[in-house]
């Protein structure tokens, strides 16, 4: 197998969600961290592997895959042999895909963008991102009464995608207190053999 190469920053949610299925599907990577607050992902190098100068970035020998919902089709594809993490049947990949719509949708302009005004001082309206958070997150608590998993009967990358925003979500100060559904999805994720977890932040822990 081609050695694999993740280029991350550890405190990105969108890379946690490349790291965290390399480690559920057992496979070993080289880390390779991209100091993002000194502007690497901007430097010639680094945008011969993202030309929109983003992390994460997966090599696997001759391929280079940008974007995470880009990296975790691929892993699925590539390396789970049974085609759990990514059905083939259309109806249940078409689902799949909704909820990685969902991740890169709603879920980054809510959580995600509360969390990066508060962890990186981005330039945004951090009410109105806490107020689209806990719009998708009274959906999805909705959605999850009476289901294990988003997308299928068991996980799939449905549920990495969306995984790393929400339960970080209080370090964008959007509190998970009123959403017992999402509460109990975060705890079986975390409860897959092989889960890790992101780095935590120190801001906005107690919320």
């Amino acid at each position: 197998m081609s050695q694999l190469k993740l280029y991350r920053h550890p405190l990105s949610g969108h890379a946690h969600r490349a790291e965290l299925f390399l480690s559920l599907l057992g496979l070993e990577a080289e880390i390779i961290d991209v100091d993002l607050m000194t502007g690497e992902q901007r430097k010639k190098e680094f945008l011969k592997k993202n030309i929109f100068a983003q992390v994460p970035v997966l090599e696997d020998g001759a391929h280079t895959i940008a974007d995470s919902n880009a990296i975790l089709v691929y892993l699925a594809s590539q390396y789970d042999h049974e085609h759990t993490w990514l059905p083939l049947e259309p109806a249940k990949a078409a689902e799949v895909q909704r909820f990685l719509s969902v991740a890169s949708g709603p879920v980054n302009q809510g959580p995600a963008t509360a969390r990066l005004i508060n962890l990186f001082g981005a330039k945004l309206d951090h009410a109105k991102a806490i107020e689209t958070a806990h719009k998708i997150l009274g959906t999805l608590n909705e959605y999850l009464q009476g289901r294990d998993w988003l997308a299928a009967e068991h996980p799939t990358i449905a549920d990495i995608s969306n995984y790393s925003y929400i339960a970080h979500a209080p370090e964008g100060n959007v509190s998970l207190e009123d959403y017992p559904n999402i509460r109990a999805w975060l705890q079986r994720t975390e409860a897959l053999p092989g889960f890790i977890a992101m780095q935590a932040s120190a801001v906005g822990l107690a919320a």
